[in-house]
């Protein structure tokens, strides 16, 4: 029988860098999803204020298994 898959996109962010961002979209993510498959970061974007960095965003998306009755 064939296997269905689910893709979720989030958005994650982090003041502190472009590791604890991803970190961020996976742990977030397995909080209410299981059997999670994969996680791919489509893209970071940084926040500027003037000079300073205020936070990096992460697009994610996620997939994971349906799970049957």
């Amino acid at each position: 029988m064939a296997k269905l898959l689910k893709l979720s996109n989030g958005l994650s962010q982090s003041p502190k860098s472009w590791e604890d961002t991803a970190k961020g979209a996976a742990d977030e993510a397995s909080k209410t999803l299981r059997d999670i498959r994969s996680l791919y970061i489509k893209e970071f974007t940084p926040k500027w204020t003037t000079e300073t960095l205020v936070t990096i965003r992460a697009n994610a998306k996620v997939t994971f298994d349906l799970e049957r009755e």
